[in-house]
């Protein structure tokens, strides 16, 4: 056994022992229910309501694709019932902290499962749609191990799902008073492939081609003629990211840059608190950034 792994697993035990909460429960009596990223808190939160309570591995602000974890996600899923993992290859370090985790209770679902995932891109929950499969996967878990509520994670999944529905009408309605020749967008990762399939936009070209691999200054030099050549408005990224490649890329093409989107984690303020205002926020940034 490495020392590494010696030293996690000391540290679990601390923080394990200095907890009174029982395996699977949180102390207020609800399920104890942990997701990979806080944009997934909405979907558990809407479906278990008052009788889960939700934690997420990756902080608000971070990246899923290039996180790395910490001795209390492992004391976190050491004491966890329920894990909500995107899959797809987005959180490659959860395996290894699942195992650290050592619980032989602990439930997983993973949201992606026999859904289309194009290309390897693991951002289904992205196109709001898919992301109701994700609540139906997530109604299934809390039915399984609470039955005797199961008509009320039903009801309320059905009504989170209707909500859905009508947000996806109503970005598909903005975002169709732009001309289509405007609907394009260069992205700095791609997290925009199943929002952009969804509702009409096409996805040029997207600066990381990997998580955490730089371009390489041919592809940016690509990418450059690709955003002149369609009129492209601006280069699109997020907050957890550097904005230096995007500022050269913006620069050279002489275009702006959009550097407040949010797909990997919500927010901190009530434009972006939960999904449902995270994609309306998002929408309405792109949809000013295109105009």
């Amino acid at each position: 056994m490495s020392l590494r792994r010696i030293l996690t697993l000391a540290v679990v035990a601390l923080l394990l022992g200095c907890s009174r909460t029982a395996v699977g429960t949180a102390q207020n009596g609800r399920i104890n229910v942990v997701t990979t990223i806080s944009t997934f808190n909405s979907f558990v939160e809407a479906v278990g309501g008052s009788r889960v309570s939700v934690t997420s591995l990756v902080p608000i602000g971070g990246s899923p694709e290039t996180y790395q974890p910490t001795p209390q996600n492992v004391a976190t899923l050491a004491q966890a019932q329920l894990l909500i993992e995107n899959g797809a290859g987005l959180e490659t370090w959860l395996d290894r902290t699942i195992h650290n985790a050592g619980s032989s209770t602990l439930r997983v679902v993973t949201c992606t499962d026999g859904l289309p995932i194009i290309k390897g891109n693991p951002h289904l929950w992205m196109d709001p749609q898919f992301a109701k499969r994700y609540v139906l996967k997530i109604r299934d878990a809390l039915t399984n191990i609470d039955p005797i509520h199961a008509n009320e994670y039903r009801r309320n999944a059905r009504k989170y799902n209707e909500q859905l529905d009508r947000l996806t009408q109503e970005i598909a309605s903005k975002i169709g008073v732009l001309p289509r020749e405007r609907r394009v967008m260069i992205v700095f990762h791609n997290a925009w492939q199943y929002y952009n399939d969804r509702f009409g936009i096409t996805t040029l070209g997207s600066i990381e081609p990997s998580p955490g691999q730089e371009p390489n200054p041919q592809s940016l030099a690509q990418l450059v003629d690709l955003a002149k050549a369609h009129h492209v408005r601006a280069i699109f990224g997020e907050p957890e990211y550097s904005p230096k490649l995007a500022q050269q890329l913006a620069h050279s093409a002489g275009i702006s840059i959009v550097s407040n989107l949010y797909d990997d984690s919500l927010g901190t303020d009530w434009h972006i608190r939960d999904y449902i205002a995270m994609l309306r926020y998002d929408t309405e940034v792109i949809v000013a950034a295109m105009q």
